[in-house]
């Protein structure tokens, strides 16, 4: 069984996890700080979805809209000067979803330290159209025991999402249909 197969059976041929994989980077500045004088969160969670946005296009060869971001994790607080890596990699692909990893790493900009990480996500990306309608992406094909590894808890996180997004809809309609109204 080739790889592919072992993946999906989309007729769209599939691609390895290295041919998305991308890497940014930035300086933080003053600008960049919250209250607390440290990196605003909301500013990470932009690279965040800057960097899986470019893994999700340049997987599904077009546009790609952010459909939901899970597990957002904070790990340490960035700092002004702090030199920002965000590495994402796409994870797992449905007909016309992927979701992708991402962390993120800080080391001090003027110092030899190795990097440290401070943050982790997992986005989940549509592929449109011109219409902005799904449209089938090419399936992942993992090349590593870590990618296969990733792979498989993508899957699990999915559906867990779906089983969530199941009861919350079956909790609205069983209260609608008592009459609560919330």
């Amino acid at each position: 069984m080739t790889d592919q197969a072992q993946y999906s059976d989309s007729p769209i041929p599939g691609k390895p996890t290295s041919a998305s994989r991308t890497t940014l980077s930035h300086i933080m500045t003053a600008s960049d700080t919250n209250l607390l004088g440290t990196v605003h969160g909301g500013v990470i969670m932009k690279l965040v979805d800057d960097a899986a946005g470019a893994v999700a296009g340049r997987h599904s060869g077009g546009p790609a809209v952010t459909a939901s971001m899970d597990e957002m994790v904070f790990l340490a607080p960035v700092r002004v000067g702090d030199l920002v890596h965000v590495k994402a990699q796409i994870n797992w692909t449905g007909r016309s979803s992927m979701e992708i990893g991402v962390r993120v790493l800080a080391e001090r900009w003027n110092e030899s330290t190795p990097a440290q990480q401070v943050g982790s996500a997992y986005l989940v990306f549509a592929a449109v159209d011109g219409d902005g309608k799904p449209r089938p992406v090419p399936p992942v094909i993992p090349e590593t025991e870590r990618d296969r590894r990733r792979y498989q808890e993508a899957q699990i996180r999915r559906t867990h999402r779906l089983a969530r997004r199941r009861a919350i809809k079956e909790l609205r309609e069983k209260r609608a249909a008592e009459g609560l109204d919330d």
